[in-house]
């Protein structure tokens, strides 16, 4: 559990580096990628992980500028990938500049439970994480090799000199 800002803020990052990653990695092609016909598609996913933290922060109280047009999912990957980037490094300002240490430890309702606000920004990277993981998935399902996250990806693992590489 985070005991100050700044040891979210390291996570947070780290974090946000590795979604940024996959988002790079996307087609413009690979947005309208689905699982099945009812699903979300690629684009929506990254799309949402990418308005929701702006949501997620107002909800906990934060001042913080919403997305504009957030229901209309860019065509754009690379359009997904920089708004992604913007937001998340201003996150990353706006809990440093809005709670301070003791923040972490006060509580409040959050999803029809007591929660520290410390768990409640680990449920934002948490969040971030879940979606994070079907979005690997989409890729491979639209051909586009996904990076490393916690590891490499299947590909790369011969240039680690792993012959048969772990499923």
């Amino acid at each position: 559990m985070y005991r100050s800002i700044s040891d979210f803020i390291k996570e947070w990052n780290k974090e946000a580096n590795l979604t940024q990653n996959v988002l790079d990695s996307l087609t413009d092609d690979a947005l309208t990628q689905q699982v099945y016909a009812e699903g979300r598609t690629l684009g929506r996913i990254a799309w949402h992980v990418t308005t929701n933290i702006p949501d997620y922060l107002t909800h906990f109280g934060f001042k913080v500028d919403r997305v504009e047009d957030e229901e209309s999912v860019p065509a754009s990957a690379r359009k997904i990938a920089a708004t992604f980037k913007d937001i998340s490094s201003q996150a990353a300002q706006i809990i440093e500049q809005q709670w301070t240490d003791e923040s972490l430890e006060q509580t409040r309702t959050a999803f029809g439970r007591q929660e520290s606000n410390a768990e409640i920004l680990m449920g934002l990277i948490k969040h971030i994480v879940h979606h994070r993981g079907q979005m690997t998935v989409l890729m491979r399902q639209a051909g586009i090799k996904p990076p490393g996250v916690y590891g490499p990806p299947k590909e790369d693992w011969i240039h680690l000199g792993v012959k048969n590489p772990p499923l």
